[in-house]
C-alpha cells in the first residue's frame, strides 16, 4: 500500500475513534445526571447542591439527582466521584474541606487532585468567629486578650482539621490562646459556645444565621475581604488589624478524563444558574456568595489554596487524626 494510502487509512482510524466521544458530546444528557455530596442531607452543601440540581435539570432537559454519600471529611463521596465513569453523568458537590483541606491534612487519601476536572466554582462562604451572648468581651481584641490573661480557661471547637487549621492560623496572627476541643460538626460546635463549654469557634456563616437571630450567640468578625450584607455591624479581621482571609467554596467537578465539551456544556448552565435572581437569593439566605467561574479559573484556585493550606498545616504540625 502507498505511503499516502497508508496515512489516510491511519487518520480514517483516528477519525472513527473520535466520533463516539463527539456524538456523546453533542447529544449529552441522555438520561439523568447524579451529584454527589460528601456530607449528609440537610447540611449547607446539601442544600445548594439541591438548589443547583433543580435549576440545572430544566437546561439539561433531563433530571439531575443529589445523591448524599457521607464520610469522614467527606472522604467517601469524593473517592466514589473519582473513579466514576467520566461521562459526565456522575459529578461532584466539591467543597474546600474534600477538595483542598484534605490534600493538607491527611498523608493518604484514596484520591487526588488529578482524579477530577473542575467545572465551575458555585459560591464562596466566609466564617465567623461566634463567643457566648454574654461574655463581657465586646470585639475580637478583648477575647484575645481575654484569652492571653486566662489561657488555661480560653478554648475554642472545631468541627473538623480544616476549622482547625484556620483558628490555628488565627491564634498564630493574633497571639491567642484558645486550646483545640474537637467536635463532630458545626452546630456542636456552636451549641458548646452557647453552654459555655467553649470560648469561641470559628463556623460557616450559615450555620451560625439561627442562633445570631436567635441572641445566643454573637459575631465578633468575619473572614471576608468585605462585611455580610447581612451582618453590616460585624466587622472583618482584616479591618480589625488581622490579616485572616478566609472563604471556603463549593464547587462542581467532573471525573477526570470528562470530554472537554461536556464539561463546557456544565459550565455554561452553571454560568446560566447562578445569574438567576432566586438562586442568588436562596445563596445568599445561607450567607453564600454566588460565585460562577470557568474551569480554568477554578482549577487554578484549587491549586493555589491547596499550597497555601499544605504549608499552613506543616507550619503548625497539624494532621487530621
Amino acid at each position: 500500500m502507498p505511503v499516502h494510502q497508508k496515512l489516510f487509512a491511519v487518520l480514517a482510524l483516528v477519525g472513527a475513534a473520535c466520533l463516539p466521544m463527539r456524538a456523546l458530546a453533542a447529544d449529552y444528557p441522555l438520561k439523568p445526571v447524579t451529584i454527589v455530596v460528601g456530607f449528609s442531607a440537610g447540611g449547607s452543601s446539601d442544600a445548594l447542591a439541591r438548589i443547583v440540581a433543580e435549576k440545572l435539570a430544566i437546561g439539561l432537559g433531563q433530571p439531575v439527582v443529589v445523591e448524599n454519600r457521607a464520610g469522614v471529611a467527606s472522604i467517601v463521596g469524593a473517592a466514589y466521584v473519582a473513579k466514576a465513569k467520566p461521562d459526565g453523568y456522575t459529578l461532584l458537590m466539591g467543597a474546600s474541606g474534600p477538595n483542598v483541606f484534605n490534600y493538607a491534612l491527611y498523608a493518604k487519601l484514596p484520591y487526588a487532585p488529578q482524579d477530577f476536572t473542575p467545572v465551575s466554582l458555585l459560591g464562596t462562604f466566609p466564617l465567623l468567629l461566634l463567643t457566648q451572648a454574654n461574655n463581657p468581651a465586646r470585639s475580637m481584641q478583648e477575647l484575645v486578650a481575654q484569652s492571653k490573661q486566662n489561657p488555661d480557661k480560653a478554648n475554642y471547637g472545631a468541627s473538623s482539621a480544616s476549622f482547625q487549621l484556620v483558628t490555628e492560623l488565627f491564634n498564630n496572627k493574633t497571639g491567642a490562646r484558645f486550646a483545640h476541643i474537637p467536635y463532630k460538626g458545626s452546630n456542636d460546635a456552636i451549641t458548646a459556645v452557647i453552654s459555655g463549654d467553649v470560648t469561641m469557634t470559628l463556623v460557616d456563616a450559615g450555620a451560625a444565621s439561627a442562633v445570631l437571630q436567635g441572641g445566643r450567640v454573637k459575631a465578633l468578625a468575619v473572614t471576608s475581604g468585605e462585611r455580610l450584607r447581612e451582618l453590616p455591624n460585624v466587622p472583618t479581621m482584616n479591618e480589625l488589624g488581622v490579616d485572616l482571609k478566609v472563604s471556603f467554596w463549593s464547587g462542581l467537578l467532573a471525573p477526570a478524563g470528562t470530554p472537554a465539551p461536556i464539561v463546557k456544556r456544565l459550565q455554561e448552565e452553571i454560568v446560566r444558574v447562578m445569574d438567576m435572581p432566586d438562586v442568588k437569593r436562596r445563596f445568599n439566605a445561607m450567607s453564600v456568595i454566588p460565585a460562577a467561574s470557568t474551569p480554568e479559573e477554578f482549577a487554578k484556585l484549587i491549586a493555589a489554596e491547596t499550597a497555601l493550606w499544605r504549608q499552613a498545616a506543616q507550619d503548625n504540625n497539624i494532621k487530621a487524626n
